[in-house]
């Protein structure tokens, strides 16, 4: 028996060495906001973090953190965007895009922004970045990202997971190859996107704000605890895979919407769809149920920025993940 059970022996020692994976340290993270300019709590978080460093300095925050207003146009005129969608701008075929005079305006300014956090794809990207969202659905606090093999990623969600209580904590995988990722995170080596909900567009709420910034404010802590030393034990951790989305019932020949969502389902984002569930409601007087062999998941349920994207909600498949005992490489 060992006299402190607190010590391992070094067999047990050379065990825990061996189901740790070593990861490089994480120099650099960003926080971005108002890449869509009118949902306001990342614009006024990233301006709050801004103040704070004029305040306070640099060493304001245990590792150093860049703060980028991702859309100013946007922002200064409170909306989405200008000429396109910013957070579809970042595959690297848009990236790589020749520029003219009549590029969209969020095209342009994406290359900027992957000069400056990017280049995407290449060892000089910046390690992190967490993108600021805002939802009119009822998703609570959402950790959107591109891979189930990106231990760093995995470990801080599941970090919040467990540290965030005043709000459901889902992480939500895309899984494509990041190639093909065309949102602002997937410049960087690692990242996420944070999105709480539900807030109307034009709009911020105290209640959503602190929910965003107490993510900000862990996954900092996270970064900080990692390249110190601390030991982030694996295990398995729940998350959702995006499967399809799923438009609203249209006129054929208008294509005008003929439902709006069911009031049984409005607001019930990540409930199981079981086959017979209510989705929509005509406007005659109608139920339209489900009707998919799997039992699956919604979630952006009625957003309002997805109208125009032909979208009444996305489906999602409940996974359990297991991830790997992670630590910081020493040099």
């Amino acid at each position: 028996m060992k006299d402190d059970p607190r010590l391992l022996t070094e067999g047990e020692a050379e065990k825990v060495e061996m189901a740790s994976l070593f990861l490089p340290a994480l120099g650099r993270m960003a926080v971005c906001g108002g890449t869509h300019g009118n949902e306001l709590s990342g614009v006024y978080l990233v301006q709050e973090m801004e103040r704070q460093r004029k305040e306070k300095g640099d060493g304001v925050w245990p590792i150093p953190v860049t703060t980028v207003l991702s859309n100013p146009r946007a922002v200064e005129e409170c909306r989405r965007y200008i000429d396109t969608d910013m957070n579809r701008c970042f595959s690297t075929a848009t990236l790589s895009s020749p520029m003219t005079d009549s590029s969209p305006y969020e095209v342009q300014h994406a290359q900027e922004l992957n000069n400056l956090l990017g280049l995407k794809g290449s060892a000089d990207a910046i390690d992190m970045i967490c993108d600021l969202h805002n939802t009119t659905s009822n998703m609570g606090l959402t950790l959107i990202h591109y891979s189930t093999s990106d231990w760093v990623t995995m470990h801080i969600c599941k970090y919040l997971q467990t540290k965030i209580t005043k709000v459901p904590v889902r992480v939500l995988v895309m899984d494509v190859p990041i190639s093909d990722a065309y949102s602002l995170e997937s410049v960087s080596k690692h990242g996420f996107s944070i999105e709480v909900g539900p807030q109307p567009h034009g709009v911020v709420r105290a209640d959503i704000y602190l929910i965003m910034k107490e993510a900000v404010d862990m996954t900092i802590d996270w970064i900080h605890k990692f390249n110190s030393g601390t030991v982030f034990e694996g295990g398995d951790m729940e998350a959702f895979k995006f499967i399809k989305s799923i438009d609203y019932p249209r006129d054929p020949e208008t294509r005008t919407l003929t439902a709006a969502i069911h009031p049984q389902l409005q607001d019930r984002d990540f409930c199981l769809l079981k086959r017979g569930d209510p989705l929509f409601l005509s406007f005659s007087g109608e139920t339209v149920t489900y009707e998919e062999e799997g039992s699956l998941h919604p979630f952006f349920i009625n957003e309002c920025a997805y109208y125009e994207k032909g979208i009444a909600f996305h489906l999602a498949k409940k996974l359990t993940l297991t991830i790997p005992t992670v630590q910081v490489k020493k040099d």
